[in-house]
């Protein structure tokens, strides 16, 4: 089969994205690529289609053994003779894996790099067909990178030893020393290099100032309702993991902490819970996350500051990977700045490290106290330009005030000054509104000019003023001294009066509780719609845990929501929802179209976004979509047309007009235009006869099939117009 092929009828996508069949295409034809995909955007199709279509078998080189697991497990899913080899194997496990493995019956084997490195594996594969190596989080391989391994710097060994094996190397975050890094310890100075676009539009980025941390947390998760939702929350210590895991478990959140202090069965059951449970928040350590590969995050949270915006997209970008709406939420404060700017200066890496993870670190500041797209600067940062507003981030869809700061400014730098520049925020604060503390009155500043010269500011709002200050560079927070603020060269012009400093207004107290409720748009079923979802998400569950693995490896929720959306009642239709490929056809698909079945019985087919029901005080709400639809059918466009423009199902099509039937706007010969007046008035006499108007498949049956749900749907909704 073609890669295109393999991707439909194994996979059950309809087409590539991206340059997802270049990719392949140079990697069957031999050569060396460096992939840098965002997380959700199909990396992993890069190779494992290849992997298929090559002779031989590929090796995967993956850093977690949680991640070889939950691809293994995905691949066998669809079919694919896939394997790993790792210490959680046990001797029998692994003389069947290398067993198959000489008798060339695996398409994929995953190794960590250290298994990959001993001197038995590599005298091993001397004796097998290789198609391809794969290298999966190919960052770890760079000093610079968030999740360093320094195994991987010794992978240039497979150039080496196998020069004629192609390579593909991928990873959704590199900014440039990354790359630099990675080309150079990997010799892949001739592989092509494939950027996708590093856009998740998908995510809405949200940052705010840290006032109490968790209870923000918690206001964030019940306004923007995730109940029930998968999620992460990082935190930059241990003991604030598990002091917040507890808290908010006491809230009636389902929260598990995770990180390296904890014994590794307890750390191996949460992330286990995590994977196959619903609804389930994991606390974290960054040593969570990489090797995640759940879809339906729906939001990752930060309690405190990333130590750069790569760790910060990487984390943040496990949400959301199935492309339906997630939140990036972050609480920030000044003393995030000064705890990771203490742990660079007092790490024990060399000067020019420093200076890399200070210049991270101040990227990272900026990206907080922007008034600007958060998106544009974010995508900025790995050289991509976005020309617009994203429209889904804080600033955008509440655009952040701006005031001219700069004579506060020019006071809080006296202050500074006036002061020896040997004093925190909070005592500087205290100087400038006058506060007669027992501090100030031993160090004599109530003597200085700048004593209470700033009382046109609250301390809130100096606390902003200087968090704002350390972010653009113009002051420096000296770890050494106590957090003590001083003076840098860029403050010269503005105290000289030469510049101008314009400051983002923070968002007051009265605004904090605003929604922005992207992350639920999705999910806006309701009555038997939500009825259907539920059953569907049971028995996915179930299917799961009778096979013991997460229940996204048997569909994605994006899957579950077609089914609802497109309500596919034979197995040809259910083949077109997106990820059903020929094996999940034949081992769910008949499950599934039985759940359907039984909620049409019950509750026929939802109109719109509304559920059917005969009382005729019931008043349908037409769906923003639906209006769309129903327009173009007025201006003359046929049903077929209609489908091609708007690339959706006929059967959704087919809602949309029968709710403009049943609200008035459509006439029933508009839509169904093939049935006799004498057919039609059987169908309704049909309707009429039984109890209730909701389920369509008694007058399905009743006609041996011969009208489809679509046409039965429309003479329904021609009915309850009639009724009401």
């Amino acid at each position: 089969m073609s890669p295109a092929e393999i991707l439909h009828h194994v996979f059950g996508y309809p087409k590539f994205r991206g340059e997802q069949e270049q990719i392949i295409q140079h990697i069957l034809n031999g050569g060396d690529a460096l992939v840098l995909m965002p997380t959700g955007g199909g990396k992993s199709l890069c190779y494992q289609i290849p992997a298929i279509l090559r002779s031989g078998v590929a090796i995967v080189i993956s850093p977690l053994i949680a991640l070889m697991h939950d691809q293994v497990i995905a691949l066998q899913q669809y079919g694919i003779k896939a394997a790993y080899l790792n210490s959680a194997l046990n001797f029998e496990q692994t003389r069947n894996v290398s067993r198959q493995l000489s008798k060339n019956e695996l398409d994929l084997l995953y190794v960590s790099p250290e298994k990959l490195l001993t001197t038995r594996f590599l005298e091993f594969l001397n004796q097998t067909e290789i198609a391809l190596f794969a290298i999966d989080e190919v960052h770890c391989v760079s000093q610079w990178g968030h999740d360093f391994r320094p195994e991987y710097t010794k992978l240039s060994i497979l150039h080496q030893r196998f020069p004629t094996i192609p390579r593909i190397a991928v990873t959704a975050t590199a900014d440039d020393p990354t790359k630099k890094d990675i080309i150079t310890h990997l010799g892949l100075e001739n592989a092509k290099i494939f950027t996708a676009s590093f856009d998740r539009p998908n995510i809405c980025y949200r940052i705010v100032q840290k006032q109490n941390a968790k209870a923000q947390l918690l206001e964030f998760l019940q306004t923007e309702k995730h109940n029930n939702d998968a999620g992460i929350v990082y935190c930059l210590s241990r003991k604030k993991v598990d002091d917040t895991a507890k808290w908010l478990a006491q809230q009636g959140w389902k929260a598990l902490p995770y990180h390296a202090g904890m014994d590794k069965g307890t750390r191996e059951q949460h992330q286990m819970r995590f994977l196959r449970e619903e609804g389930v928040i994991i606390v974290a350590t960054i040593a969570f996350g990489m090797g995640i590969d759940k879809p339906n995050v729906r939001f990752v949270a930060h309690l405190d500051l990333p130590k750069s915006l790569e760790a910060y997209y990487q984390e943040t970008g496990r949400a959301g990977r199935d492309g339906l709406p997630a939140n990036a939420w972050m609480a920030y404060g000044l003393q995030d700045v000064v705890m990771l700017r203490r742990m660079v200066d007092n790490s024990e890496a060399d000067e020019q490290h420093k200076r890399i993870e200070q210049h991270k670190l101040k990227a990272m500041l900026g990206y907080c106290e922007i008034t600007t797209c958060r998106r544009q600067v974010l995508l900025n940062y790995f050289g991509e330009h976005l020309a617009t507003g994203c429209g889904n981030c804080d600033t955008c869809i509440e655009p952040v005030s701006t005031w001219d700061g700069t004579e506060a400014v020019r006071k809080a730098l006296s202050c500074i000054y006036r002061t020896e520049q040997r004093f925190g925020v909070q005592y500087l604060i205290e100087v400038l509104l006058g506060k007669k503390t027992e501090r100030i009155l031993k160090f004599q500043h109530d003597k200085v000019s700048t004593f209470g010269i700033g009382k046109e500011l609250n301390n809130e709002q100096w606390h902003s003023l200087f968090r704002q200050l350390i972010a653009r560079g113009l002051v420096s927070v000296d770890v050494e001294g106590f957090g003590s603020i001083r003076l840098t060269e860029n403050s010269r012009p503005i105290l000289r009066g030469e510049e101008q400093v314009f400051l983002r207004k923070d968002i007051g107290k009265k605004h904090r509780n605003k929604a922005y409720s992207r992350s639920s748009q999705w999910r806006s079923f309701t009555g038997n719609e939500k009825i259907l979802w539920d059953a569907l998400v049971n028995k996915r569950s179930n299917l799961a845990n009778t096979q013991s693995v997460p229940p996204y490896v048997i569909f994605h929720d994006s899957t579950l929501e077609d089914i609802v959306l497109q309500q596919p009642q034979t197995l040809a239709e259910f083949a077109n929802l997106s990820g059903v490929g020929a094996k999940k056809l034949d081992h769910y698909g008949k499950i599934f179209i039985e759940i359907l079945g039984e909620h049409i019985i019950k509750y026929g087919i939802p109109v719109a976004d509304k559920p059917i029901t005969a009382t005729i005080e019931r008043e349908t709400v037409i769906s923003e979509s639906a209006e769309i639809t129903i327009d173009l059918l007025k201006q003359g466009t046929n049903i077929q047309d209609i489908v091609t423009e708007r690339k959706l199902k006929y059967t959704t099509i087919y809602s949309h007009l029968s709710s403009g039937i049943e609200t008035g706007q459509l006439e029933l010969e508009q839509v169904i235009t093939d049935l006799t007046e004498q057919e039609i008035n059987e169908i309704e006499d049909h309707f009429l006869s039984q109890e209730s108007l909701e389920a369509l498949k008694p007058t399905f049956e009743h006609f041996d099939s011969i009208y489809n749900y679509d046409v039965l749907r429309c003479v329904r909704a021609s009915i309850l117009y009639r009724i009401k």
